[in-house]
């Protein structure tokens, strides 16, 4: 077993011990426990010692309890793009780039992938009119928002954040962890009961659902897939691809934000030769900058929210408006 395999076992582990784990796993997670609780009045403390700032602009923040995705860059494009003169507001996750940048200005785009992150580049991409913001301060992104003259801020993953005043949308999976623990016994970010905190709860296949159609190069929707196909990703929870997919489907995963090189494409295409690679979007804006031989598919996933969820947005942008 190479380096690469060793690497991608070890992923696959960790997040089977986080979310769902075995026996053993189990086990593990109770042995923890004392580093869980020590973990747990930190976040709590941290929680309850900062108070919210106004900043002047509506803030509409997606974020979720759990370690990974769970699908908040689709929910905050499907959100943002029935918006105008919005901002998205993010760290950028994998960049090679450090402070604030403006990714995209109205649309236009003004770097690089490498400088913004894939997901700020998907959402600069997906979002044609919008402003991407990354930073590792929220708050001075927010501020850089307001002064370019937007007049919303949607916060992708901001859940953490309370020092901002802002509308909490929590996410919360369709297939709940059998594993309730917090870091490091389990994969929660906070506990369960922050669920009844949040000023909306998101719930996937009841509030929001995803819809998956496959696109090849040219952007034409494919209605079936070549037999000889390899999965390529570079998400959390890879696996939960699957269910959109054939099940002898390959699949070549990498940790969450990895950046790939062009040694890990020559690899894939040695040994799956005539195969061709299925990819998301979010893969998709880092691979492009790469020399691809084999025929690439887009896996093109769209959310689409609830009209419940998007009147009570719209509510709190309103009442925002009136009453500052």
């Amino acid at each position: 077993m190479d380096l690469k395999s060793i690497k991608s076992f070890l992923v696959q582990w960790i997040e089977q011990y986080l979310f769902f784990p075995n026996l053993f796993q189990r086990l593990i997670s109770l042995l923890f426990l004392p580093l869980t609780l020590l973990y747990c009045i930190i976040t709590t403390f941290k929680r309850v010692s900062k108070k919210p700032i106004y900043h002047g602009i509506p803030v509409i923040s997606i974020g979720n309890l759990l370690v990974g995705g769970t699908g908040k860059t689709p929910v905050t494009i499907a959100l943002a793009k029935q918006k105008d003169d919005v901002a998205i507001v993010l760290r950028g996750y994998g960049r090679e780039s450090q402070g604030l940048f403006v990714i995209s200005l109205r649309g236009d785009i003004l770097e690089d992938v490498k400088t913004s992150g894939d997901e700020a580049m998907l959402l600069a991409k997906s979002l044609r009119t919008a402003t991407v913001i990354v930073s590792e301060n929220r708050t001075q992104a927010i501020i850089k928002a307001k002064e370019l003259g937007c007049k919303i801020v949607f916060l992708d993953d901001g859940y953490g954040k309370h020092e901002i005043l802002k509308y909490d949308i929590l996410l919360r999976p369709k297939e709940e962890p059998t594993n309730i623990f917090c870091l490091p016994s389990g994969g929660y970010r906070d506990t369960k009961m922050m669920y009844s905190f949040a000023d909306c709860v998101v719930k996937e296949d009841i509030d929001f659902k995803r819809e998956v159609c496959f696109k090849d190069t040219q952007h034409n929707i494919m209605e079936t897939l070549p037999k000889d196909t390899v999965l390529v990703t570079a998400i959390s929870k890879p696996y939960r691809l699957l269910e959109y997919l054939p099940q002898a489907i390959k699949m070549v995963s990498y940790p969450d934000h990895y950046s790939f090189i062009q040694n890990d494409i020559d690899e894939i295409e040695q040994k799956y030769p005539n195969y061709t690679l299925i990819t998301t979007a979010k893969d998709m804006v880092k691979l492009n900058l790469l020399e691809i031989k084999a025929p690439i598919i887009l896996m093109d996933l769209e959310v689409k929210v609830s009209d419940e969820v998007i009147k009570k947005v719209n509510s709190y942008i309103n009442h925002f408006s009136k009453t500052h």
